[in-house]
């Protein structure tokens, strides 16, 4: 393909995102439909378990625990307009990519070290 082509795929850049990495505790304000016409912004906080994709694909996964004790992933496009802010709470000391180990991790052993710097 053309470069002309390829270039009206892409999303512009956002500068207002911050730079995510795996183990990061973040919260993510969303925009979503209530009814027809009418849209708020919804917040999520959990931990980022997952990162992929390159270019207007990137995305990442946030795991957050919902009332009762169940695990909730949710994964968004990190260019996505939907996605009004991201703000990182804080940063973990981690040695993997995907922490998917986490999904069976619960109480005292789902704590990661807190990134100092």
């Amino acid at each position: 393909m053309s470069d002309l082509l390829l270039s009206t795929f892409d999303a512009p850049e956002r500068d207002d995102l911050p730079q995510l990495r795996s183990g990061d505790s973040v919260t993510v304000y969303v925009k979503v439909n209530v009814g027809q016409k009418n849209e708020r912004t919804q917040m999520v906080r959990g931990l980022v378990i997952a990162q992929g994709g390159s270019g207007n694909n990137e995305w990442f996964t946030v795991r957050r625990i919902a009332p009762g004790g169940i695990g909730v992933e949710l994964t968004y496009l990190l260019r996505s307009p939907r996605i009004t802010e991201i703000k990182v709470q804080r940063h973990s000391h981690v040695r993997r990519a995907k922490l998917y180990y986490m999904r069976e991790r619960t109480g005292k052993s789902a704590r990661l070290r807190e990134k100092r710097y």
